[in-house]
């Protein structure tokens, strides 16, 4: 799926703002859920994002951890862009290796996108805006205006880590995916 979404990704104007198919990525998910390979090359860009923002969403207590939500919050309330980036290394450190990994090549992708904002008309902030819910939701339910206030909170977070994940995650993250 990310291999696709880096290569069409950036090419693909409103990349993970519209939807695919519901009853394609329905169809598929259920294929993928049994195991069944599925080539995903065949069928539109549009359907493998939003089966990735599905997968994402379904990590048990998400990417970046529900434990680790009020930390990943209060970052960006942090000094200066140095200090916010020393306190994303320093959560990124406390999560699972598969999760750090999975999280250097979404931002690889989102890098790869933003980077050809001009042409997909998908900068920093509209990525953030379409992938920052699948990335970490509070761990309780809570109302409408706290779960409004938390959203705005990481997006920023996620435009921030999309903006300097060369800093966050190393140089290598532009060659993730090799020459393909």
């Amino acid at each position: 799926m990310l291999s696709l979404l880096y290569q069409e990704g950036p090419s693909t104007e409103g990349i993970f703002r519209r939807s695919g198919s519901a009853k394609t990525c329905k169809e598929l998910k259920e294929k993928l859920d049994a195991g069944a390979e599925v080539d995903l090359a065949c069928e539109s860009i549009f359907v493998t994002a939003s089966l990735f923002k599905d997968f994402l969403r379904n990590i048990p207590g998400s990417i970046l951890s529900s434990q680790l939500c009020d930390k990943w919050v209060s970052v960006m309330d942090q000094g200066n862009n140095e200090e916010k980036i020393k306190s994303i290394q320093r959560l990124i450190e406390q999560l699972p290796r598969a999760n750090v990994v999975l999280l250097r090549y979404i931002f690889g992708v989102l890098h790869g996108i933003e980077m050809r904002s001009e042409e997909n008309q998908m900068n920093a902030f509209n990525l953030a805006i379409c992938i920052a819910p699948s990335l970490l939701w509070p761990p309780a339910s809570s109302t409408p205006d706290i779960e409004n206030e938390f959203t705005k909170k990481i997006s920023s977070l996620v435009q921030f880590l999309t903006e300097n994940c060369c800093r966050i995650f190393g140089e290598e993250i532009t060659s993730l995916f090799g020459e393909i």
